[in-house]
């Protein structure tokens, strides 16, 4: 009698599939106390696909810690500073270091092979302190506007962007998007999304921004949707830029993906909505 096959894949559709996604979005992006139970890239397929969710998750951390700083008395700037430092909190700045790393790479001007070395010292070079400097202002006060024209505009910010900076990960994640090492995140996420399965958690998160900022009312909406068109359009030129550079990702440029989609959102959110 023939020994069976060994059990494949679990199936896209299989609820420990999504299940297995939801833990490495989690515990990959994040620092809340979730356990990896695989490290593969079938959990990195769905894992990438649900970035958006622990996106939104970050977000409402961070927008209710400033609507408490609000309501204990704090001004607009102080809520705005910490808004923006949650996420930072909630992934050990790993986003920011990418963000840094990345910004000195491209800011080398060396060949593809020593700008890869650059990024992995554990330093952080000029342009990165620079890059660094600017994009968290940017965000402050970005968010310290949002928060003076009225709280909940301030919330809603927060919240949309958080999921946006994690949709740019799933679109940095689609097939075609090469990685630049062999090992390392970049190596285990890079082509693991499908384009249709990017297609879907873009206009899911589109979806959900609709609603969030019909709150608002139609500036509102207007708002949400170019927060997420803008702020995935400029990473995706970052994205592009970085495989030209480096000829594919690495877990630096998806922190840099993300801290820039972010960054774009509020601004958007704030002169729009």
């Amino acid at each position: 009698m023939s020994t069976p096959p060994p059990p494949g894949p679990p199936p896209e559709t299989s609820a420990a599939f999504w299940a297995d996604g939801l833990r490495f979005a989690f515990g990959t992006l994040t620092v809340f106390p979730v356990t990896v139970r695989r490290w593969d890239r079938g959990a990195a397929r769905a894992g990438m696909s649900l970035a958006p969710v622990a996106g939104l998750a970050v977000g409402v951390l961070a927008a209710a810690t400033g609507l408490l700083l609000l309501v204990l008395g704090a001004g607009p700037l102080l809520a705005a500073v910490a808004s923006a430092a949650v996420p930072a909190v909630l992934t050990r700045g790993l986003h920011l270091d990418g963000l840094a790393d990345t910004a000195d790479g491209l800011g080398s001007g060396k060949p593809a092979e020593d700008a890869l070395r650059v990024m992995k010292q554990s330093d952080i070079g000029p342009f990165g302190v620079i890059t660094l400097l600017f994009v968290l202002l940017a965000q402050v006060a970005a968010l310290a506007q949002a928060y003076g024209e009225s709280w909940g505009r301030g919330v809603l910010a927060a919240v949309v962007a958080g999921t946006v900076g994690r949709l740019a990960l799933t679109l940095g994640a689609r097939a075609g998007v090469p990685a630049a090492r062999a090992e390392g995140l970049g190596a285990v996420v890079a082509g693991v999304v499908s384009v249709r399965g990017a297609v879907v958690a873009a206009v899911a998160v589109t979806v959900v921004a609709v609603g969030v900022g019909a709150v608002l009312g139609a500036y509102g909406v207007l708002g949400a949707v170019l927060a997420v068109v803008l702020g995935c359009v400029v990473a995706e030129g970052v994205l592009r830029r970085c495989v030209r550079r480096f000829g594919g990702v690495t877990g630096d440029v998806f922190g840099a993906l993300e801290e820039t989609a972010v960054t774009v959102a509020l601004v958007a959110f704030c002169l729009f909505a």
